[in-house]
């Protein structure tokens, strides 16, 4: 899938792309914060027949709709193609000595060799989280890797 990318001076970016059906849709993100929905015109591409001014929140929840389940459809995906690859989602307990703290202080990567793809928090996915990423008690910690070295993220996280 091709996602055009056009910088729109004074309001932000806008980014496209066409559908296998031949329907184009962006995404305008205003520097406002604002975000709208454009469905273009399928005889004029290049003219919006349907605009949906959404705000952060409303933002948001679309896009744990459409990227929550494209996630996990993902891992599943990877899972039947990699031998020996697992998932697992572990949640940060109260007590976790890392509740509180950027996710790179548990060296998780380093230690163990399996990656942390993603944090689900109140609903909202935070897909390939940085290091800088603050742990807090009832996020959920998506873990990609081997069955031994998930297991010792799943220790980590619980134990130091």
């Amino acid at each position: 899938m091709e996602v055009e990318q056009t910088a729109l001076p004074g309001i932000g970016l806008r980014h496209e792309f066409t559908t296998r059906s031949g329907r184009r849709i962006g995404i305008v993100s205003h520097r406002t914060g604002r975000r709208d929905l454009v469905i273009y015109d399928p005889d004029d591409p290049d003219r919006a027949c349907e605009t949906v001014k959404m705000n952060d929140e409303e933002a948001d929840a679309l896009a744990e709709l459409l990227g929550a389940p494209r996630i996990v459809q993902r891992l599943n995906d990877l899972h039947r193609e990699v031998e020996g690859l697992v998932s697992l989602q572990l949640p940060i307990l109260p007590g976790s000595p890392y509740a509180g703290r950027p996710m790179g202080d548990a060296r998780v990567r380093t230690r163990t060799g399996a990656s942390i793809v993603a944090v689900v928090r109140d609903g909202q996915v935070f897909a390939s989280p940085a290091p800088d990423f603050g742990l807090a008690e009832g996020d959920v910690v998506v873990v990609v890797g081997s069955p031994e070295s998930t297991s010792a993220v799943s220790d980590i996280l619980s134990g130091g």
